[in-house]
């Protein structure tokens, strides 16, 4: 079996990079699983998880806020402005966040608020799903 290539990439950074067997991530149309010598794809992400299954049989989680998957010649790159590895989000933080999105005023743009707490809902998901 062949294996993929996969870069996790944040707007400020490379979040991580290896080699994986499968993929899992959120799109737009929907969940997507990624194995080797998947046809080619470009697809844009909802905020959510990236689940990377590598080599070693490893899983890594992580929390992605909207970006673009793309998928050729087994290498996946997954672009998003946001992305944090489940082993780096502070739980209890993520949880402080969602609260105060949740109860912004009506002063507040309504859209940044959604993004809020999408983000906030995103790293939560990762973290509870990578323990």
């Amino acid at each position: 079996m062949s294996q993929m290539q996969v870069e996790l990439v944040a707007a400020d950074r490379l979040v991580w990079s290896g080699e994986a067997n499968m993929v899992i991530a959120r799109t737009t149309e929907g969940d997507v699983g990624i194995l080797p010598n998947h046809a080619p794809m470009l697809s844009l992400m909802v905020d959510g998880i990236v689940d990377v299954t590598t080599t070693d049989g490893e899983t890594w989680i992580a929390a992605v806020d909207a970006g673009f998957l793309s998928v050729a010649n087994n290498r996946i790159s997954i672009l998003a402005e946001h992305a944090e590895m489940s082993h780096d989000i502070d739980l209890e933080k993520a949880r402080a966040d969602l609260e105060r999105a949740q109860s912004a005023g009506e002063d507040d743009d309504e859209a940044t608020a959604a993004a809020e707490r999408a983000w906030a809902e995103a790293r939560i998901r990762a973290t509870e799903r990578a323990s």
